[in-house]
């Protein structure tokens, strides 16, 4: 086993922040994502602390154990291990109700992140702070890394418009920031006002990402499977919205993305003429086992980081976004909208997006255009960092 040089939050609960818990009946906000450097997992700690109560969990999308898939609702049940009940955050309810808050003393929020703006478990946390604010409940957040790192800053701005489960603030798709950073923004600028306690990490520096850190990886979500995934997936996700499979239903989900209709020798040749930062395009031929194009022989490229600090994820996934909707204009397609607001719109957080890329918009003039949008939110970011 790995011997973690960061001390997570989930780690220094149990040292010198146990205060946040002694002598309470805890409701734990958590995943299987949810644990130490000795993959132990905090509901199973804190089940067995004495002095604290695990009294209730809750579970976000995929589940307490990470067992269903994308956008596949979760029911409340007893929880395998631990014989809590279980209350589901993701299906008909999106935060916890009161009823499920009676007899608790703390809410507690343990889940990874990974530093993409459309990532559900941020929108968990902030639903479960305004709950805990309603209810008078203390919120404690234990800080976790963000993997791609918290240095950079990219991509577009939301617009409160388009706000939704995988988007309800104005932030930019990478925020650089950790979730424990997050919280505080969330509930400062957003007027959450939640008795808010973040646990900090101890050891984490802006510029590491995960491989730096001495941490095994434990998957999100069924469709992060490695840090890699992380890394690529801020650009790579935006195909969702589109009639390409992102690679779902493979092996390399966010890495490779294709349809049946792509030429992958095409495609690769050129991606890698535009020389962008850190990446490099691969042609790749596949068949997905479930989602978009099941079964069907897919075409398409993998995107292969070659240096994480150079690599910028959101402006590799839109020159290829663009050169495909450029390369086979008949055959590419956004995905049927929902509710009257595409797919698309909703990840981009604005419908300017998918109409200036229509209207043939270059890659580099929306990514110009997005620079353009982030100093008030960089000026505001820089009074919640946490760490150096």
């Amino acid at each position: 086993m790995m011997q973690a040089r960061v001390e997570l939050g989930c780690e220094r609960l149990f040292e010198d922040a146990a205060s946040l818990i002694a002598g309470r009946r805890v409701g734990l906000i958590t995943n299987h994502s949810g644990v130490n450097g000795a993959m132990e997992p905090t509901a199973d700690r804190l089940h067995r602390t004495p002095g604290a109560e695990l009294a209730a969990l809750f579970g976000p999308e995929h589940g307490i154990r990470g067992d269903a898939e994308d956008g596949v609702g979760v029911g409340t049940g007893s929880d395998p291990r631990t014989g809590v009940t279980a209350h589901s955050l993701y299906g008909e309810r999106l935060r916890p109700e009161p009823e499920q808050l009676e007899g608790l003393d703390v809410l507690v929020f343990d889940i990874q992140d990974v530093g993409a703006r459309f990532y559900t478990y941020l929108y968990t946390m902030s639903l479960s702070m305004e709950a805990a604010a309603e209810a008078g409940l203390p919120f404690v957040v234990l800080d976790r890394p963000n993997p791609i790192g918290g240095e950079v800053v990219e991509g577009n701005v939301l617009e409160p418009a388009f706000a939704s489960f995988v988007g309800r603030y104005p932030i930019p798709v990478r925020y650089g920031m950790t979730i424990g950073e997050l919280a505080h923004l969330f509930n400062d600028v957003h007027g959450i006002g939640a008795d808010l306690h973040v646990v900090e990490m101890r050891g984490w520096s802006r510029d590491q990402h995960w491989e730096d850190l001495g941490l095994p990886w434990v998957a999100p979500s069924p469709n992060m499977p490695s840090p890699a995934t992380a890394e690529v997936y801020p650009g790579t996700c935006f195909f969702e919205g589109t009639n390409l499979s992102e690679g779902r239903g493979t092996t390399r989900p966010f890495e490779q993305f294709g349809a049946p209709y792509v030429d992958a020798f095409r495609l690769s040749d050129c991606l890698n003429g535009l020389d962008l930062p850190g990446a490099a395009f691969r042609p790749v031929f596949f068949s997905p086992s479930f989602g978009k194009h099941t079964g069907e022989a897919c075409q398409g490229v993998q995107l292969h980081v070659l240096d994480r600090g150079a690599f910028r994820p959101v402006s590799a996934g839109f020159h290829a976004l663009v050169a495909v909707r450029q390369l086979w204009p008949d055959d590419f397609a956004w995905r049927v909208p929902s509710k009257g607001i595409h797919n698309f719109d909703r990840l981009a957080g604005s419908a300017a997006v998918r109409q200036a890329i229509d209207a043939g918009a270059a890659a580099t003039d929306l990514i110009d255009e997005w620079a353009r949008q982030r100093p008030a939110f960089e000026e505001r970011r820089g009074q919640y960092l946490l760490y150096d």
